[in-house]
Order: structure tokens, then sequence, then C-alpha cells
């Protein structure tokens, strides 16, 4: 053992030789990102998962794990930053039953230090968002918006903040996807603006004041992070989210390295749901300068035990869902696949499932086509009994059904709308029955990719006819407007107050005596 008068006359050694390198300063930054109200633990398949199956460590997530995790990930550094990349909004019946009040209660638990607004803490309006920051204990930023005609959230929302830790200011900067309003409801008073352009304005304002280490909890994709870090000067370190995006330095299935430096900034992203807890150690030269940004997501395994006190209070919030959640409606005899990487692509087995149950559930009133969105369906559904709370977890949103009547053409713009962000994977991809399309992505988004329309009609294909009318059935959101789909604002006969989207799913996978997954090429890449 050393002494501790022995450290002492080290130190000042090392400190007359090293010189101005005793002032590095090292950081731990863990984050996580889209947590969707994983409260519980998930399956490989990003959905529930049984006692059972978490009782044999077949299980991942869960904010009892996370809690554990964060503890021994503090235990392992002497200066630590907590952050969330936003979307701690939607996903179960926890959220359903709950809205923000128990995510508060776990993140203030958990002891975060920030986070941004993402998307879905808009689902529910200004009005939900708020209370949410009402309760939590630390601050939520977002840098991109004007909040100022919002009275809910204007003087209360910060575009970012200052806090200090082991004796250094961080500056911390919020970030959240531009088109939000095609994504959420924040209202007719909060405008959306160019992300790269406020951040630079936040910079400019922390760097002013005397900060130079910065952090943009970002809740804008991966592409968008790229070019965020392309377009600015004195971000350090970009916490990426709302793309899911997985990056490591150890998984084939990555899509790239931890952290993935741009210029002198490394940007960061724990895939989604509680699934991994994001450790980056940094170390900033006195000028606050990366010298070192080095670190791995931390898979939440069976390995990872889970926290005695968290596990027993999530049981209790728990114990009012149950009944609904646990009910089995269906068999499946395959996997119903969902994965956004997937779905938001190509045509996929859960795009169809719930394409052709909007469809069935409304044919007999003169409706033809139907169309989905694919950031509506929300994971997969394994094989075997089908609960409804799985269904609910795969259409989390309580969309309802919506019919109207459009011409050829403007659906023909839809299906234009919905291949216009492929490269982004971008939730506005369009799952269809009562029609098939081919689309070509070496064209330009919005300039003819899509080709080779066909639409059934006296039990045959038949090249859609542009200037006829169509009855078609979505849900309430894209109707409105969502992910893009304005061209369906002004459409006529429209009637946006069907039945919730999950009990129309629920009830058509009853009626099959097991329920067999398939695609069937209604969807072609060209």
């Amino acid at each position: 053992m050393m002494f501790p008068t022995r450290i002492a006359t080290l130190t000042s050694a090392f400190a007359l030789v090293a010189g101005a390198a005793f002032a590095d300063y090292q950081l731990t930054i863990l984050h996580t990102n889209d947590f969707h109200a994983r409260f519980e633990p998930i399956s490989k398949y990003d959905s529930g998962c049984s006692g059972e199956d978490n009782d044999t460590g077949k299980c991942f997530g869960g904010s009892a794990r996370l809690m554990s995790a964060i503890v021994a990930a503090r235990a392992r550094s002497s200066n630590s930053l907590m952050v969330d990349g936003g979307d701690q909004f939607q996903g179960t019946l926890f959220y359903t039953y709950y809205k923000g009040k128990l995510a508060a209660e776990m993140m203030n638990k958990m002891g975060y230090d920030a986070m941004t607004v993402g998307n879905h803490e808009f689902d529910d309006g200004p009005e939900v968002l708020r209370g949410f920051m009402d309760a939590l204990n630390f601050p939520i930023l977002m840098s991109n918006a004007d909040v100022s005609r919002e009275p809910l959230l204007a003087g209360v929302l910060k575009k970012s903040t200052v806090i200090e830790k082991n004796g250094e200011k961080i500056g911390l900067i919020g970030l959240t996807p531009q088109d939000t309003d095609e994504l959420a409801s924040p209202g007719k008073n909060v405008m959306f603006t160019d992300p790269i352009g406020a951040v630079q304005h936040e910079v400019d304002i922390l760097t002013a004041a005397g900060v130079n280490k910065i952090i943009v909890l970002s809740h804008s994709g991966f592409v968008v992070d790229k070019r965020v870090a392309e377009g600015t000067t004195g971000v350090d370190v970009i916490v990426g989210g709302h793309s899911n995006t997985f990056l490591s330095n150890t998984s084939e299935q990555a899509e790239g390295p931890y952290p993935t430096m741009v210029g002198d900034t490394a940007i960061v992203s724990a895939y989604a749901y509680g699934k991994y807890l994001g450790e980056l150690n940094v170390t900033f030269d006195d000028a606050g300068k990366i010298i070192t940004a080095v670190g791995e997501p931390l898979v939440m395994d069976g390995s990872v035990a889970e926290d005695a006190g968290v596990k027993a209070r999530i049981a209790e919030a728990a114990k009012p869902l149950d009944e609904v959640r646990n009910k089995i409606v269906a068999q499946s005899a395959a996997l119903i696949d969902g994965d956004k990487n997937v779905c938001r692509v190509q045509e996929c087995s859960m795009g169809n499932l719930v394409a052709d149950a909007m469809l069935e559930r409304v044919k007999s009133q003169g409706i033809s086509v139907s169309i989905a969105n694919s950031g509506g369906l929300r994971t997969s559904i394994d094989m075997g009994p089908v609960t409804m709370g799985e269904v609910l977890t795969v259409l989390p949103f309580q969309n309802t059904l919506s019919t109207f009547h459009v011409t050829g053409e403007t659906i023909v713009a839809a299906l234009e709308n919905g291949v216009s962000q492929v490269e982004e994977v971008k939730g506005r991809f369009p799952q269809v029955a009562g029609l098939k399309f081919s689309w070509d992505q070496s064209v330009a988004p919005n300039a003819g990719r899509v080709r080779d329309v066909m639409v059934m009609k006296d039990g045959a294909w038949a090249p859609i006819d542009m200037a006829a009318s169509y009855g078609v059935v979505s849900n309430n959101y894209v109707r409105g407007g969502g992910d893009g789909y304005k061209m369906f604002i002004t459409a006529t006969n429209a009637y946006d107050y069907g039945p919730d989207l999950a009990d129309v799913v629920a009830e058509y996978l009853a009626q099959s005596d097991g329920y067999k997954p398939y695609t069937d090429g209604r969807i072609v890449k060209k």
C-alpha cells in the first residue's frame, strides 16, 4: 500500500515534469435514448418478455437492470454525467396509463442530469410535456424550436443549460426533429427550426460565457447528427437518438464505431428500449478539446442483476395493466416481423397484417385501398400465443381507423411521400393492402420513384386510374397529415373516429385459427 505522503511526493514530481497535462479533465457520459416506456424487461424482439424467460436470463433491459448498471458505472468513474436522447414517452400500456409520471419517477431515481425533447414527448400535446417537465429534477432541453407563443412552454423549456461536474462547467444543448410537427402533436404555437443553426447559436452563447466543453443531446437521428457535427464548431459530443442507431466497436450489427468521430466531434447512440446503457469516457485538455473518447454500449442482458427496489416498484405499477395486457387474443404460427429496419424500407409481415386488418374491417363500406405508416409499427410479435399487451406494444398510439376518398393521383403522391426518406429509415414508408407498386431508389425523392401502381378491381389487378376516386383506409394520424401525408388533409368523405387500430388488429388476428405471417411481393424495389 502506498501512503498519502508518498502519493503527494509523486504527484508533485509529475506536475513539474508534465506541466499542463495535469489539467486534463475526465468525464464519463452515461446515456440512454428512445426508452419508450419499456419499464419491464423486453424480449430479443423488443416486445414483452415473460417472467419465466426473465428468470432464466433470456430478457433484456427494464428499469431495474438499468438502475443496477447505472450504479455500477458510476462506481467505476470519479466523474460521471447521466443524460437521455429523448423519447421516454409512448410504446407500452405504462405510458397509456401513467403518461409521463412513471418515466419522471424512474429518471429522477436514476439520477439523470438532463435530457432532450423527443418527438414523442409531444404525442399528447404541450400539456402532458409540461406536466412531465414539472415532475423532473433536471432540465429538459430543445434548441431548435420557438416556443414563445406556447404559454405552457414559454420561459420554461430551455434551449441549453450549464451544469457543473467536478469543478468544470459542461454546456448541454437539446435538439429535436425539425419535422416534429409532422411526427407528433406539438400544436400550432411551436415552430421548429433548422438544427445546425440552432445548435451553433447556443454553442456561441455558451462559448462566450466561458464554457469550453459542450454536449448536444440530439433526438434527430444519426444522419442529422453527422450533419450537425460537420456544420458546426465547438460541439464536443453528440448523444444521439430518434433513429435507434446502434454504434459499437464489437458488434457486427452496429451501424458504425462507438464513438463515430466527425471532425473533432464524438457521436454516440445506444439503440433503444433500454437494451443498452451507453458509456463514453472522454478526456479533455485544459482548452476543452477532446484528447481521447472511448467506450462501448453495455448490453442489459440477464447477467445484469435487477435492482430489487425498482423491480418491486415496476411490479406495483403494472398491476392496473395486467388484466388487459395478459389476455390472449390469438396464436401466431411464426414471427410477425415488425423490425423498424425492415418495415421502414420494404414490405414486412407486420405491415401486411396491419394493412390487411384495416382493409378487412371497412371493405364493406366501399373502401378498396389501405395505407399504414411504418412508423406506427413499433415492434415484432413472436411465434405462439399473442396477448393484447403485445398488440398494444406494436400499436401503442391509440390511433383510430380513418376512412376517406382521394384520387388515384393523390394515392400515387402519398406513395411518393412514403418512399421519399428510405435513406434515413423514416417512419413514413407505406405498408399497403388493396394495391401493389414498385419503386426505384435511384430516382430522386418525390421525383417519380413510384412505378407500376396497381389496384384490385373486380378480383384482378389493374393499373391505378389517376383521375378516379378511391376509398382509402388509414389511421387518423396519417389522415391528418402525419409523417408527411399532407395530401390526405383535404380528402373528401373523411371519417377519423373509427375503432382503435389495436382493437382492429386484435380482432382480425382472432378470426384466424393460428395466424400465418406472410409477404407476397406487393411492394417491390427496382
